[in-house]
């Protein structure tokens, strides 16, 4: 498969066309961003970790059932996806209070939630990401009800299938975003990444944090956060 011209660059991810209409190249990076774009910096080394973390667990999540747009890992920091139209809504699962849910709710970090949450934010970088509800997707067009409910479905498999999968590396998983996007026929797949960067991930018995809050929360150690979650998740599953 020819890599073409660039189509587009995010925080994280350049993406290419390819001589597949059907097909992009993903090429990810080490910049780092929080807060909306505000705080920037290089974690270096998150590109290949990402990449492999992210192609690692798609492929366990298809065998669970849940279609991804993972065709195939080409390099360390490439991967051929399905093209998808993304839907412009973030999806967050949590299991254990943290970060801005702990400051909305006034719920000290590290409470342990009765049942997983579902929330959606609506994917606009310059209105901040605001939390939005089923009501006002419908009403914007953003989803259809069924679309919804598609994707409310595979958020909670993800959960269900990586909370169960994570703790066999004393891995906690706190919570996560994910995204979906459709393939030209319609049909709605996990696409974008499962990541350090996407996901809170803590230390089963110490609580550490494995993931980019370090980087948020200035908390040092970030790279070998990163390097830690690979670590523990492919040298295993090598083994």
């Amino acid at each position: 498969m020819k890599k073409l011209e660039q189509l587009y660059e995010g925080k994280a991810k350049k993406v290419f066309a390819t001589d597949d209409p059907e097909c992009y190249i993903v090429d990810y990076k080490d910049d780092a961003t929080a807060f909306n774009g505000e705080k920037k910096g290089t974690i270096l080394g998150k590109g290949v970790i990402n990449n492999r973390v992210t192609n690692h667990l798609m492929q366990m999540l298809e065998k669970e059932g849940v279609p991804t747009h993972f065709v195939k890992e080409i390099s360390e920091r490439e991967t051929i996806v399905k093209k998808v139209t993304i839907v412009p809504l973030e999806v967050i699962i949590r299991n254990i209070a943290a970060g801005s849910f702990s400051k909305r709710f006034g719920v000290e970090e590290g409470t342990v939630l009765k049942q997983p949450s579902l929330e959606y934010s609506y994917k606009d970088d310059a209105l901040g990401d605001p939390m939005i509800n089923d009501y006002h997707i419908l009403a914007l067009g953003l989803a259809t009800r069924e679309e919804l409910a598609t994707i409310a479905g595979y958020a909670f498999k993800v959960n269900e299938v990586l909370k169960k999968y994570l703790l066999n590396f004393d891995i906690e998983l706190v919570d996560f975003k994910l995204e979906f996007g459709k393939l030209s026929d319609g049909t709605i797949v996990l696409a974008d990444e499962i990541s350090p960067d996407t996901c809170r991930f803590w230390d089963v018995k110490t609580h550490e944090k494995l993931d980019k809050d370090r980087f948020r929360r200035d908390l040092g150690g970030v790279e070998d956060a990163y390097a830690e979650i690979m670590k523990r998740l492919l040298d295993h599953d090598a083994q």
